[in-house]
């Protein structure tokens, strides 16, 4: 899937080392889960990643720049089987923060989520603090209704709907 500016497309073994270090860096982590992981538990997680598409049809997305094979960061449904529902998760690496790739990713994800699930809405989990990813709920036109316990974590639950 293609935005003005974002491939949005499977994982592969060359996204390895950047998603490494998205997933060693504690400004990534403070707002998911907060634990840094190791290279080989960024492996295992982009493993659960890739067989959520076979459990439950729908995943997360890689993202790439256009003209750049350069993983930058990820969108799309995340859905464990702890959550109380899927979750449209999005984050970025470092150097793209502040560049409105996360909102154009997220836009992309979350059309492409309710034409093709029919999904009546996803959730953003927010963990409070998290300014940036409540700007980019807000440009997708989420709504905060309450909040969830997940994994010892308080968070927002921020709506989408079609």
């Amino acid at each position: 899937m293609r935005t003005d500016r974002l491939t949005l497309r499977a994982f592969r073994p060359a996204d390895l080392e950047p998603w490494a270090a998205m997933e060693a860096d504690p400004e990534v982590r403070r707002y998911r889960g907060g634990n840094l992981r190791s290279r080989n538990e960024a492996w295992t997680a982009m493993e659960g990643i890739l067989g959520q598409w076979a459990l439950r049809g729908y995943g997360i997305f890689a993202l790439q720049r256009h003209g750049d094979d350069r993983f930058v960061g990820f969108t799309g449904m995340l859905h464990p089987a702890d959550w109380p529902e899927p979750e449209l998760a999005y984050s970025l690496a470092p150097e793209a923060w502040g560049s409105g790739l996360a909102a154009e990713g997220a836009r992309a994800a979350l059309d492409w989520a309710f034409a093709r699930h029919r999904f009546a809405r996803l959730a953003s989990f927010i963990i409070a603090g998290n300014a940036r990813s409540v700007r980019v709920a807000e440009k997708l036109g989420a709504v905060q209704e309450g909040t969830v316990s997940l994994r010892g974590h308080e968070a927002a639950c921020w709506v989408h709907r079609p």
